[in-house]
């Protein structure tokens, strides 16, 4: 463990003339007031290394990140019964070494996955995530799985840590990518044909068991990345909408869930607006909106075509448009009028109220990973799969990737909601409908 006196010693703890407390951000405070322990709100994230990593080495490289990004070094302050606001206390070095070797053996990697979404890293301690780096006997190289509270960081936040973590164990430099490209403004054409006011559908429930263990399950799958034509007018992350949206639709209907062929579907897409480079700012930097789909548009026999361009729309205008992270309203919920234990059990008993208009599910498609990821000997990373925490009421979600020029899916579900052979379906549902979506098809 790094103490906070030697931390200092060498330079890498708070800056000189900066406040060591940092209220929490509105999503931040959203997230900690709906904290609940049946289903921990983590990002798990893991990549995939050709060969193996040297302990100690790779233990001063990711010291050093964290130095090099010192917003990641925080805890969450105590706080008297009348506070007005969580806040987060920086720490000059970790509370303890958030890098770990767990034994190797059958199953290593299953164990860490399980630990990544049912085991929330304490927001108490200094930094609030984890890194296993787990190797399993007769499997090359190793993967790195990281735990990360959503309470405090994201999955593109967490990667950036990673990344600069990779370039100080490779000993290279690796110049900054350019940050996401956003269009100063476009018409506002293509409004979702899903009402907010309207009730959308929910994901029908499937098969988890007589006695479902609480908390989350997930599937990951490789995936071709679907082909688009030159000068088509959508993205790949259009594609992933749109094979989202008749998935779903398609589970529904086969589900026999009500209103499946009535009710709209509302997808929340996270937007990152953020510079990829060292300078990246470190939490939760993505602001949400909702992409809707009317009924008709995903019945059986939908021109798959005429969808992708109408969804290439929605999302351009949705990208365009300036909104805070969460919305207006979440910003009234968190301002400091009262004390914070009170919004806590407002915001708690709202999130219920509201619970049957929430999103019918999420999709977050983190694209190209902008890093090389390059661990010297042990090489660049040949696959990156991140998921999301996919808690009541949404039940599932759909997160993606790509790495080399292959599609990397994460299907993530509350196991209240589904069991193992549904997630099986959906993925065979979901890699259908993303081929559907494929220049060779459309």
């Amino acid at each position: 463990m790094v103490t906070t006196q030697q931390s200092r010693a060498r330079g890498d703890g708070p800056r000189p003339g900066t406040s060591d407390r940092v209220p929490f951000p509105v999503v931040d405070e959203v997230a900690r007031h709906c904290e609940q322990g049946a289903e921990p709100n983590t990002v798990h994230i893991e990549i995939h290394l050709p060969g193996r990593v040297d302990e100690g080495r790779l233990r001063s490289a990711f010291t050093e990140a964290l130095a090099r990004h010192p917003r990641a070094l925080m805890r969450e302050r105590p706080r008297g019964p009348f506070a007005r606001r969580y806040e987060w206390e920086l720490t000059a070095g970790a509370d303890a070494d958030p890098v770990s070797f767990p034994p190797s053996g059958p199953g290593a990697l299953d164990r860490a996955r399980a630990r990544a979404l049912d085991q929330a890293p304490p927001l108490t301690a200094s930094p609030p995530l984890r890194l296993e780096v787990v190797e399993e006997p007769g499997r090359e190289g190793c993967v790195l799985v990281f735990a990360v509270h959503h309470t405090a960081l994201d999955g593109p936040a967490c990667l950036r840590l990673a990344a600069t973590a990779a370039e100080i164990y490779g000993a290279h430099r690796t110049p900054p990518p350019p940050a996401p490209a956003r269009p100063a403004s476009e018409p506002l054409v293509g409004e979702s044909p899903a009402s907010p006011l309207a009730r959308p559908a929910r994901i029908a429930a499937g098969a988890p068991g007589p006695s479902p263990v609480p908390g989350n399950a997930m599937l990951l799958v490789e995936l071709p990345v679907p082909r688009r034509e030159s000068g088509a007018p959508y993205t790949v992350n259009d594609q992933l909408m749109v094979a989202t949206a008749l998935t779903v639709a398609d589970w529904n209907r086969a589900q026999g869930g009500p209103g499946a062929d009535r009710r709209p579907l509302r997808i929340t897409m996270p937007v990152d607006d953020r510079s990829r480079g060292p300078e990246m700012p470190i939490g939760n930097g993505t602001r949400l909106v909702e992409v809707g789909f009317a009924a008709p548009e995903l019945a059986p026999g939908a021109d798959v075509a005429a969808l992708l361009r109408a969804t290439a729309e929605r999302t351009r205008a949705l990208k365009a448009r300036p909104r805070p992270p969460l919305g207006r309203s979440a910003s009234l919920l968190t301002a400091p009028l009262l004390p914070v234990a009170a919004r806590a059990a407002f915001t708690r008993g709202l999130r219920v109220l509201a619970g049957p208009w929430t999103s019918t599910t999420l999709l977050s498609n983190i694209g190209r990973v902008p890093y090389p990821l390059d661990f010297g000997e042990a090489g660049r990373a040949k696959a990156v799969w991140f998921s999301a925490p996919a808690r009541m009421p949404r039940g599932l979600t759909f997160t993606t990737a790509s790495t080399g020029g292959r599609l990397h899916l994460a299907l993530r579900w509350s196991r209240t909601l589904l069991g193992d052979e549904d997630g099986v379906r959906l993925r065979e549902m979901f890699t259908s409908h993303l081929a559907s979506t494929s220049s060779e098809t459309v």
